[in-house]
């Protein structure tokens, strides 16, 4: 740790992060799951992690007709 002086003279310290550990990757997948995962992407099948546009889709909240415009101001309104 490192001792600084601040403005007031007082010391504070200051906390330099250690450098991170390596991750080991993470354990290769069990044959069984690798078969599951192929056999659904082979029928169009949603995988678990990968990007899913229906649920996209289905999740996005609804969007009403017009409820984006610029709100229409009649003539001579703004005079």
């Amino acid at each position: 740790m490192t001792r600084q002086h601040s403005a007031t003279g007082r010391p504070r310290r200051l906390s330099v992060p250690r450098p991170s550990e390596p991750v080991p990757p993470p354990p290769a997948d069990p044959p069984l799951y690798r078969a599951l995962m192929h056999s659904w992407a082979s029928q169009g099948r949603t995988l678990p992690g990968r990007h899913d546009p229906e649920w996209v889709r289905l999740a996005a909240p609804p969007v009403v007709r017009g409820q984006f415009n610029a709100p229409r101001v009649p003539p001579g309104a703004g005079r």
